[in-house]
């Protein structure tokens, strides 16, 4: 084979022979040569885009990584401001539990049922067990010292509200005993005309038994429950004329009769002193007066018994 350059000078052509060892050699050498030259442009080429992919990969990540560090600084702020807010509200809270059980245990003293159970000042008996630190990775000091804090608020809010519970039940039970006690006069002004127990009855002028008391006054005077109840008749019955009955539990039941007009109904919630009715003279009735009767499981009682008395 013979390889043949042609000059473009008029000068003589070079001719090189692959048969002469010579001209082998440099054929074998060019070869080589071009060979070399191409696998390192290769490689080179491959070793810049490889660099250039790192480079743009290191880039991205890094601009990923700042990112996410910002965002991460803004919600670190951010919990850390919630943190704060959240210390501040159960700092308020706890200055009111404090106020709270100050008054709790003013209420029990003034209301002497401090017996020991509503002792506000004592904090309240915790238990539970123990935990380390180190093994809640993911819970700061911060947060495990809130973590705390908000327990040992719930256990005085608890605490608080279970004796003022308690505190206020007995409060409505003696509330409820001392409205509910009969006492007192049905009338808010007048003068009692007839007493319990024998008497001459006003319409045949013979011996007979009065089973209350009468109270004279005006037509239109108010008349007023002795006691707070439940309205169990309100209506007209023979020989009372308009009669109100109230229960007020305990066996005690008390009746306002001869009534002008009722203030109230069957069914109604009456409290003590409150105006039921006003004064008349309907049924058997000589003029307007209220005729009061006190009956204790269905005995009747002598009113002036109870009329007199102020209270518990």
């Amino acid at each position: 084979m013979k390889l043949i350059i042609l000059r473009g000078d008029n000068s003589k052509s070079l001719t090189f022979d692959y048969s002469k060892y010579k001209h082998r050699l440099i054929f074998i050498l060019l070869f080589f040569i071009i060979l070399f030259t191409g696998a390192y442009s290769a490689w080179f080429l491959y070793i810049s885009d490889k660099h250039q992919f790192e480079e743009n990969k290191f880039i991205s990540w890094k601009t990923h990584l700042a990112e996410h560090e910002q965002e991460f600084s803004k919600i670190k702020i951010k919990i850390n401001n919630e943190l704060s807010a959240i210390s501040n509200k159960v700092a308020e809270l706890q200055s009111r539990v404090i106020r709270l059980d100050a008054l709790g245990e003013k209420i029990a003293i003034n209301s002497k049922l401090d017996n020991g159970e509503f002792d506000f000042s004592q904090r309240p008996p915790l238990g539970g067990p123990t935990f380390d630190v180190n093994d809640v990775v993911s819970v700061s000091k911060n947060e495990i010292n809130l973590y705390n804090l908000l327990n040992e608020l719930s256990y005085q809010i608890q605490k608080s509200e279970q004796q003022l519970d308690i505190l206020d039940q007995q409060l409505l039970t003696k509330t409820n005993s001392v409205s509910s006690f009969v006492a007192g006069k049905p009338v808010l002004s007048g003068w009692l005309s007839s007493k319990f127990g024998h008497r001459i009855d006003p319409f045949t002028g013979n011996p007979a038994w009065h089973k209350g008391i009468d109270f004279a006054g005006k037509f239109g005077d108010k008349i007023v429950a002795v006691a707070s109840g439940v309205v169990t008749f309100s209506g007209k019955k023979t020989g009372y004329g308009n009669l109100i009955e109230i229960n007020h539990g305990n066996g005690y039941v008390t009746r306002y009769a001869h009534n002008q007009s009722h203030l109230v109904l069957s069914g109604d919630i009456v409290e003590k002193g409150q105006i039921i009715a006003e004064m008349g003279s309907t049924g058997r009735s000589t003029g307007p007066h209220v005729h009061f009767e006190v009956l204790r499981n269905n005995k009747p009682m002598n009113p002036e018994r109870y009329i007199f008395r102020s209270g518990l």
